[in-house]
């Protein structure tokens, strides 16, 4: 069965991006790139939601898959009930049940699955326990608000720590597998 991870850069008090969807506080550094690479090796499918697919498709006009730094040919799939139609190569629109649609997934052959973003997607596949790893690369500072890296998923989330370690710059990479309930 595949993976489904979730996770990336957030502040020290959780949050994805700034109040306005600012990003200029991440921290990159050739720990951050070997990290990324090493995580991209192992992913050909990238869920998002519409909110998120509208930032990455604005950073990246005609080339959301930069995101994986173009190494592999990666699926990636948008959530939206709102969406009518996305002209992107690589790319389904995915409007019916997003649980049902990540179990099905899961099933079929491939590698990992990278769930990306905060938001109503994430939310809702960390409550149906469809997410198996959580990974952060946690920057020293305080945004006070923003993109939340958590909502509430109506549950309680046991985890496991797999690794731990200081990255240059501050940070600090944490992953954990999603205890069995």
């Amino acid at each position: 069965m595949r993976i489904v991870t979730y996770g990336g850069a957030v502040s020290l008090d959780g949050f994805l991006a700034g109040a306005h969807g600012e990003i200029d506080w991440l921290h990159y550094s050739k720990d951050v790139q070997q990290v990324m690479t090493e995580y991209w090796k192992d992913v050909d499918a990238i869920l998002m939601g519409r909110k998120t697919y509208a930032i990455a498709a604005a950073m990246n006009p005609g080339k959301v898959k930069s995101i994986s730094g173009g190494k592999a040919v990666i699926r990636t799939y948008v959530f939206s009930r709102t969406v009518a139609k996305i002209d992107q190569p690589d790319t389904e629109l995915v409007s019916g049940d997003a649980g049902a649609f990540v179990r099905e997934l899961k099933e079929k052959p491939g590698k990992k699955i990278c769930l990306m973003g905060g938001g109503e997607l994430a939310t809702s596949l960390l409550a149906e326990g469809l997410v198996d790893e959580i990974g952060l690369n946690i920057q020293p500072i305080l945004l006070g608000a923003g993109v939340p890296v958590f909502r509430d998923a109506g549950r309680r989330v046991k985890l496991k720590m797999t690794e731990c370690r200081a990255l240059e710059g501050g940070c600090v990479l944490a992953k954990y597998y999603i205890a069995p309930s």
